[in-house]
């Protein structure tokens, strides 16, 4: 028996937040859906060795052809979703979910003389407001018990509610102040079914007033010196905030709407759509395209609308990441597509549920667009086109089995870095990369002169070169072993053609031949050669751009990270010379403003309001950094 199955993701490629997984067999059914705080750590359990699983387990895994997931805010919004497509999906191995049981909701009897908050898979109660479904009874219960905090209505059975009547004692929900015990007149039956349509409305629409309300009577209980009243007000604030906690995966009942998730680079697009029905997610749709033209953020929603609705019929809201210029042609067209007289509205969503529903899509769009460059890197035969096809565009005499890119980085002319990456057989070699600190340049283009002179230094001199200890160690790397003596095929810098011409420079000053150089520019991603009056166009589509671009964007990710750390340790070391300032307080600062940019323009009460700055301290933290 094989270890594990042939369609196995990578673990990289499985995001470590939280989401909904689904399996799937070879006709796309779905076959299990569940739920996960993090998706790479209860995915991997699938993946053991096949004889070590459960024999349902296995079945299901040996069943299925493929999984796929869906990151969502936190996990509760997880057991929301997982829920939602359980009953949408209805999976043949959920089978926890097939019982004699009906799902629980929360009902508040409002009916009755002296209304009753409670759990029950019983849907036929007279009168009564339900809230729910819900697919555990425990997560409803929890809520409950939070909310009788604030609301303090009757929970108790008809049985204990009758004892203590006849009795005149409470049970322990009056004693504790979950209930404000009607059963013994503490309140009157008005006072408790105000109590009980408050509880409802607030369960309904989540209505932020009421905490508004509690905190003006605990600051007038507070100036009455009437502590514990104001303490019993603190708690229910804080029982409505916890409840206040919006799900951003169920929305209210009447929303029909799809969302639409886009992220994208100059090469490719990633989009995923959120089909939301009756304030549920009902469906997920996601797919990738290649950009043969470099569209702005706009246009590209106006395409992805034009395909997403090619067979559909869209709803009455569709919220997309950035307007088109032709909305209301737009809007239009799609509200022909659902009727004689019909509307659909085109927005952005900027605030409330939608805006953090919104988000979670946008962050399934970015998984799903790293998700594609990594299989679309990881593919050897896609590598190995990607290497002829740029031997050929640049024509190379062997295929560039080993490519450096050099890219740099400043802060207005200040903390001058540069990066070296290396790729091997189109995979990056990150323990080859290197860092340059540059002490002093003119512009861009004698930093790669400078920086380039200082790595072909290495190609004359392999076993040993004065320039050694000029190059910073990357990822803790030890620098005694030979590392430069191997010369790439191919030099890549991030740049036009001044940038080339001075890495040309470098070259011929080093008397180094047999290196074939070019550079990227970026927008249009033209790649021009030394003494090209044209630059090179490579197909948008194709996998040697592909690769060009992201050995340049690897390069300029290391640059921009290292020049960060050198601005990061530029102003500790100010900061430690100042007298006064020891370590502890230099970290505070820093923690405080939380970049270097807002603490250089802080002002001196800004600074005194830091804990453990005094005013006169902080005038000389100011005049220091602000001269």
């Amino acid at each position: 028996m094989a270890t594990t199955v042939s369609w196995r993701p990578k673990a990289g490629e499985i995001p470590q937040q939280p989401g909904v997984y689904r399996f799937r067999d070879a006709s796309a059914r779905v076959l299990y859906v569940g739920k996960a705080k993090n998706l790479r750590a209860r995915l991997s359990n699938y993946f053991a060795p096949l004889d070590s699983l459960h024999e349902r387990t296995r079945r299901m895994v040996l069943t299925a052809s493929s999984v796929e997931w869906t990151v969502v805010g936190n996990d509760f919004e997880a057991l929301q979703l997982e829920f939602t497509w359980i009953k949408e999906f209805d999976p043949p191995f959920n089978v926890q979910y097939k019982d004699d049981k009906s799902y629980p909701y929360l009902a508040i009897t409002l009916g009755d003389p002296v209304p009753r908050v409670m759990v029950t898979r019983n849907r036929s109660i007279p009168n009564a407001r339900y809230f729910g479904p819900f697919s555990r009874a425990w997560a409803i219960r929890e809520t409950v018990d939070i909310m009788l905090k604030a609301f303090p209505m009757r929970s108790c059975s008809e049985t204990t509610f009758k004892r203590a009547k006849q009795t005149g004692r409470p049970c322990l929900l009056g004693d504790i102040g979950k209930c404000a015990a009607p059963c013994v007149g503490r309140v009157t039956l008005e006072e408790h079914k105000s109590i009980s349509l408050d509880f409802a409305s607030f369960m309904g629409g989540n209505d932020s007033r009421y905490v508004t309300t509690i905190t003006k009577r605990m600051k007038d209980a507070s100036a009455a010196m009437d502590y514990e009243s104001a303490a019993r007000y603190r708690d229910q604030i804080g029982a409505m905030e916890t409840a206040l906690a919006r799900n951003a995966v169920v929305l209210d009942d009447g929303v029909d709407a799809d969302l639409f998730g886009i992220a994208h680079d100059e090469l490719a697009a990633a989009v995923q759509q959120f089909i939301v029905r009756g304030g549920r997610i009902r469906g997920v749709r996601g797919w990738v395209v290649d950009k043969e033209l470099d569209v702005e953020l706009p246009d590209l929603v106006e395409s992805v609308l034009q395909n997403a609705y090619e067979d559909a019929v869209p709803p009455r809201d569709v919220f997309v990441p950035a307007l088109p210029d032709d909305t209301a042609a737009l809007e239009r067209w799609l509200g022909e597509l659902r009727g004689p007289g019909s509307r659909v509205k085109i927005g952005v969503a900027r605030r409330g549920d939608k805006a953090t529903l919104m988000q979670t899509v946008t962050q399934n769009a970015q998984n799903a667009l790293i998700l594609y460059k990594t299989r679309r890197s990881g593919d050897f035969v896609a590598r190995s086109q990607a290497l002829a096809d740029i031997q050929e565009a640049l024509g190379m005499a062997d295929a560039p089995l080993r490519m450096e890119c050099y890219d740099v980085s400043h802060l207005s002319g200040t903390n001058i870095v540069a990066s070296m990456v290396v790729f091997e057989d189109g995979l990056p070699r990150k323990d080859q990369y290197r860092r340059f600190s540059i002490p002093e340049s003119t512009d861009d283009t004698e930093s790669i002169y400078q920086t380039l002179s200082r790595r072909l230094a290495y190609l004359r001199e392999p076993e040993s070169s004065p320039v050694a200890d000029a190059l910073d160690d990357a990822d803790g790397v030890e620098t005694k072993r030979k590392k430069f003596a191997y010369p790439p095929q191919l030099l890549i810098v991030d740049g036009g053609q001044p940038q080339v011409s001075a890495a040309q420079r470098a070259l011929d000053d080093a008397g180094i031949t047999g290196i074939q150089l070019c550079g990227i520019a970026k927008r249009l991603e033209e790649i021009w050669l030394p003494d090209s009056d044209f630059p090179v166009i490579l197909p948008r589509n194709s996998d040697a751009l592909f690769l060009i671009q992201r050995i340049r964007d690897e390069a300029h990710r290391f640059a921009i990270s290292y020049q960060r750390q050198k601005r990061r340790n530029d102003i500790q070391s100010v900061l430690a010379e100042i007298p006064g300032l020891g370590p502890a307080r230099v970290r505070e600062i820093l923690k405080h403003f939380g970049s270097v940019a807002k603490l250089k323009n802080a002002k001196v009460e800004e600074v005194a309001s830091v804990k453990g700055i005094g005013p006169a301290l902080a005038s000389i933290v100011v005049g220091r950094l602000q001269p």
